[in-house]
């Protein structure tokens, strides 16, 4: 498709020279669940909910329909509202979480593919088209929409988290965002269908799309925080929160948004999505997407760690949500393990099998034993510590070729390249529950790229997590226990816990699953 690729969007906006002269934000938020005459979905309205919070609490003039709520005519008009009351440089964001579906084109030869994609909401029923067809937004829809709010010089950010296309090879058991495609050639809903068909990217010079993934990729309900989620949507709302905002000015560039929702959309997706923007390259170095309007830094909350950097207020891991334990379902008879009752939807172990499932459904770990159970208990919860870490200060690492799941043979290449810190350590939190010390590199030391290059996937299988810290913070001491054979997950969240919660640290995560054969 033209403006909307996958139906996922991110905005633009006039960079400003200061917070306080900020543009006004509006934002129009939509999450869906319910949907009567298709497969409702479990986690959209809470993403909704969650990025409404957060640009209220940013500032913004926000609006939100949920459910039965969201129908078209009352979207259309809180759009139009916006539009209305906005500025020359005020900002329009615009976010949806829900079943995104495919139909055959509406004009012919206006999509390359033949398919135009729409925002399905709860009152569509494509077995009663003619009748709920003004149930649907189709994209030419939201071309003319973004039109009407650029010709008047407003900016438009606009988030879909849904999907239209793709297939996975990772068993996942929660549900994607995508509804059935409408397999007959049917008449426009409305005459914005018709003219929006004219609009082309290039047209657009303040508008800016987010997508949830890749053509090639559905879009997962996945488990964040025990909780059914979509991974932009709670990396968006993390981002408006000000974690996104690397120096602190109250404005979030293009390139910081893309830095900060690749990573924690990988991180929170372990790897099954892979964001994506148009255009695909900022329009320039100091683009911004979003301005927030109350400003950042803001005051640190009682209690909270008050180390920062470029204004920025550094919170401990259990203030981002991070408990100290998992949940964990046991299939069988054997003694549960330490750190394995927290809440939310659990992880499984098979006893029987040895076989150790993610809450998402994928395979962790085989040949998990009484032995070894406790290893890969600590292993995910260490891993949570980090993930919290990344929440909001995320590093930047690669593995090509890039796949959700590797099988036996795969050759693969890790690349890590040097943080804006001068020290980094790398390891690897294995399948098995081990930590695998890869490298350390201290102030004083050349500082290089890390690499390992033509890695081949062998037994055993599962998921590792190939992570890398960059900090200002002295790491000799977290070295020293890595470098220990014989360390365990426990051992390192300890030391991690002791010398780097609530200070500034760069966190990167790279999840690596793998199997027998595909």
């Amino acid at each position: 498709m033209k403006t909307l690729p996958r139906l996922l969007a991110a905005c633009i906006a006039a960079a400003l020279p200061m917070p306080a002269l900020a543009a006004q934000t509006y934002a129009l938020v939509v999450g869906v669940d319910h949907y009567p005459n298709d497969v409702s979905l479990d986690g959209a309205v809470q993403d909704a909910e969650d990025v409404y919070r957060s640009m209220n609490e940013a500032g913004f003039k926000a609006i939100k329909f949920t459910n039965e709520e969201a129908r078209k005519d009352d979207i259309r008009k809180a759009w139009t509202d916006m539009v209305t009351e906005a500025a020359p440089g005020d900002t329009i964001i615009f976010t949806y979480a829900g079943h995104g579906a495919q139909m055959p084109e509406l004009i012919p030869g206006d999509e390359a593919d033949g398919l135009d994609e729409f925002l399905q909401l709860p009152g569509f029923d494509r077995n009663r088209y003619e009748e709920t067809s003004k149930e649907i937004i189709v994209d030419n829809e939201m071309n003319a929409w973004f039109a009407e709010a650029e010709g008047k010089g407003v900016h438009v950010l606009f988030v879909s988290d849904s999907c239209f296309s793709g297939g996975m090879s990772r068993s996942i058991k929660g549900k994607t965002r995508l509804a059935p495609a409408v397999k007959v050639k049917l008449a426009p809903p409305s005459q914005e269908a018709i003219s929006g068909a004219n609009l082309k990217e290039a047209d657009f010079k303040q508008v800016t799309v987010l997508a949830a993934s890749l053509e090639s990729q559905p879009t997962p309900e996945v488990i964040i925080d025990g909780q059914p989620r979509g991974a932009l949507s709670w990396s968006f709302a993390r981002a408006v929160e000000g974690s996104a905002d690397r120096n602190g000015d109250g404005l979030i560039t293009r390139i910081e948004l893309e830095d900060y929702v690749f990573s924690n959309v990988k991180n929170r997706s372990e790897a099954l999505q892979v964001p994506n923007f148009t255009p695909q390259v900022a329009r320039s170095e100091s683009e911004v997407v979003v301005t927030l309007t109350r400003g950042i830094p803001v005051k640190a909350e009682e209690g909270a760690a008050a180390n920062t950097d470029a204004g920025r207020t550094v919170k401990t891991a259990k203030e981002l949500g991070w408990t100290g334990t998992i949940a964990l379902q046991i299939d069988g008879t054997a003694e549960r393990p330490q750190h394995a009752d927290g809440a939310g939807t659990p992880f499984r172990w098979d006893v029987a099998s040895g076989v150790f499932y993610t809450p998402n459904g994928d395979v962790a770990a085989e040949n998990v034993g009484p032995d070894r159970i406790q290893a890969v208990v600590d292993k995910f919860v260490l891993l949570d510590f980090l993930k919290a870490m990344a929440s909001q200060n995320p590093g930047s690492v690669s593995l090509t070729p890039a796949k959700d799941i590797y099988a036996a043979g795969d050759r693969l290449r890790f690349d890590a390249p040097p943080g804006r810190y001068p020290n980094m350590l790398v390891f690897n939190l294995a399948n098995t529950g081990e930590v695998q010390f890869l490298d350390m590199q201290a102030a004083g030391t050349n500082s290089s790229e890390f690499k390992l290059t033509d890695v081949e996937v062998v037994k055993p299988f599962g998921a590792d997590h190939l992570i890398t810290i960059s900090t200002a913070e002295p790491v000799d001491a977290i070295g020293s226990v890595l470098a220990d054979r014989n360390v365990t997950a426990e051992t390192l969240l300890q030391a991690l816990a002791t010398r780097l919660d609530g200070k500034e640290a760069s966190v990167a995560i790279q999840p690596l699953y793998t199997r027998e054969t595909l």
